[in-house]
């Protein structure tokens, strides 16, 4: 898990554009001002393209916090 986590952090920075970004389980769109359906996407691409993996619709929909998704990818690279 640590290993995902220092892989999307640098994500979520680039994104945002904001170097003092701290992401943590806890983080989402509801305590992020600028985390709209446009970084929302930009987010998804981006982590699908550094692990290699794709997404379901449905699996994103179910996600609340940013802890969440990395269990997900943590799941789909266990596969």
């Amino acid at each position: 898990m640590e290993e995902i986590w220092k892989r999307i952090r640098p994500i979520f920075i680039d994104i945002f554009d904001d170097n003092q970004l701290n992401i943590n389980e806890e983080s989402s769109a509801d305590n992020i001002e600028e985390w709209d359906s446009l970084n929302h996407v930009n987010i998804v691409v981006a982590i699908e393209k550094e692990f290699k993996i794709k997404f379901a619709l449905g699996e994103l929909e179910s996600l609340k916090n940013v802890g969440e998704m990395v269990q997900l990818i943590s799941k789909k690279l266990a596969k």
